[in-house]
């Protein structure tokens, strides 16, 4: 039987909506009260920050060390890049497409030589330093002290590897980390007492600095990626969830309290920890959560390429330059390759697109600065559509693993997946269903 429910006024979801709403009133009615609330939003993030590393590394060595046969990680790993691969293409040619539909920048007239490319070369020297060896590194130990993800999955792969080749071993070891994983856990739901306090400070600063006004100054723009992320959402994400098994609004539900989350504070990282622990009840196996969800902060940032797309030929068609159809497929090319290892916080995707046009002569540069005044805006869309993809692709892959089956996400996304989720892992396994088993 499932437990009670707790009143709405008690729940995270309830107090982190409160809590955007009065950021939003703060920001509106005293600008310069809402930008010193700044320090709040910033805090809470760097806390959530704080622990990803941690979890990250946890549950993938737990994950990967306790698979009884080392090729289910690799055939996982495969269908997982696949996926985003595919994904984050699609994602990249409906912004294209809708960005030649709609045509948001048309009839602006901005003079190219005008623009003040001192406003945007902060995000473009950020840009110069990113490379394809990102994710190496000097030590083991900068891992996990640099807190970039792809650097933090690659040594947790190795060292989960590795304890898995030791065997038994290693199970003292493993037993270890599996109880230090439900530490860090615990210590993320403390931290999550003062969500809403943190997506107070980030939402009175966001509109106390730059003012709902700015909004209508590229509405066209900011309704085109809104809508247009809506439409992916529903439709493109949808219909892999339909044939997959499962309902998109039904999993939007299950996960509303971390969607908002992310809508206060404008980082899909400051969810990441609830979001796996939430696949996990809902029956997708732990090695699969442990790989895919921090794999997808990297490869699979479906909201971030569809403003990459609209975004650059936003510009494009502001500054009244025709892009020829191989001018717009050589960009998407670029940004598949530029989007990879961006870390799902405030400003990555405008440091990502510096990325992009710095090495598309075409599009000016400078003409970033046009959309600087509203990109904190569209940065909260990024971040939600990443998340939501990123779900979907957990469970998509457990799915093609056969290790969770529709009816048992179906009754976790309506509240009763604890008990269902034991009965339904024991049949699948009886079933011989999946190889992706915890080591006994």
């Amino acid at each position: 039987m499932a437990k009670p429910a707790r009143p709405f006024w008690r729940t995270l979801y309830f107090w982190v909506l409160v809590a955007i709403a009065a950021g939003a009133l703060l920001g509106w009615l005293s600008p310069e009260t809402g930008r010193a609330m700044k320090p709040l939003g910033d805090g809470f993030i760097k806390l959530v920050k704080m622990i990803i590393t941690p979890v990250i590394f946890l549950t993938v060595v737990t994950g990967i060390a306790g698979m009884a046969d080392l090729k289910a990680f690799g055939r996982v790993g495969a269908k997982a890049m696949g996926y985003f691969l595919a994904v984050s293409t699609f994602a990249l040619a409906v912004g294209l497409i809708v960005a030649n539909l709609v045509r948001p920048g048309a009839g602006l007239n901005v003079a190219p030589a005008g623009l003040n490319p001192a406003s945007v070369s902060t995000y473009v020297s950020q840009a110069h330093e990113q490379s394809v060896t990102g994710f190496l590194l000097d030590t083991l130990a900068s891992a996990l002290t640099g807190g970039e993800i792809l650097q933090v999955l690659l040594v947790a792969i190795l060292f989960g590897i590795a304890l898995a080749q030791l065997g038994a071993a290693g199970d003292r070891l493993l037993d270890l980390l599996r109880t230090l994983t439900a530490v860090v856990f615990r210590i993320v739901h403390i931290l999550m007492y003062a969500a809403p306090i943190g997506a107070f400070g980030a939402m009175a600063f966001t509109i106390g600095q730059y003012g709902i006004g700015t909004l209508a100054n590229l509405a066209a723009l900011v309704a085109t990626f809104y809508a247009t992320a809506l439409l992916f959402v529903i439709v493109v994400l949808g219909l892999i969830a339909r044939a997959a098994g499962f309902s998109i609004f039904a999993l939007v539900g299950y996960i509303k309290d971390e969607l908002l989350l992310v809508l206060g504070t404008s980082s899909s990282e400051s969810a990441l920890p609830l979001l796996m622990e939430k696949l996990e009840r809902a029956g997708c196996p732990k090695p699969i959560v442990g790989l895919v969800v921090p794999a997808g902060y990297s490869f699979n940032l479906d909201g971030t390429n569809i403003y990459m797309s609209l975004a650059a030929l936003f510009i494009a068609q502001a500054c009244g330059i025709d892009l020829s159809l191989g001018d717009q497929l050589l960009l998407m090319a670029v940004a598949i390759l530029s989007s990879k290892g961006a870390a799902g916080v405030t400003g990555s995707g405008f440091i990502v697109l510096a990325a992009t046009l710095s090495v598309l002569p075409a599009i000016p540069v400078a003409g970033m600065a046009l959309i600087l005044g509203v990109d904190r805006f569209m940065s909260e869309c990024r971040s939600l559509t990443n998340f939501i993809g990123n779900a979907v692709a957990t469970i998509v892959v457990a799915r093609w693993e056969g290790a969770v089956s529709p009816a048992q996400l179906a009754a976790a996304f309506h509240g009763q997946g604890a008990e269902l989720t034991e009965a339904e892992s024991d049949a699948l396994q009886i079933a011989g269903k999946s190889d992706v088993q915890p080591r006994r």
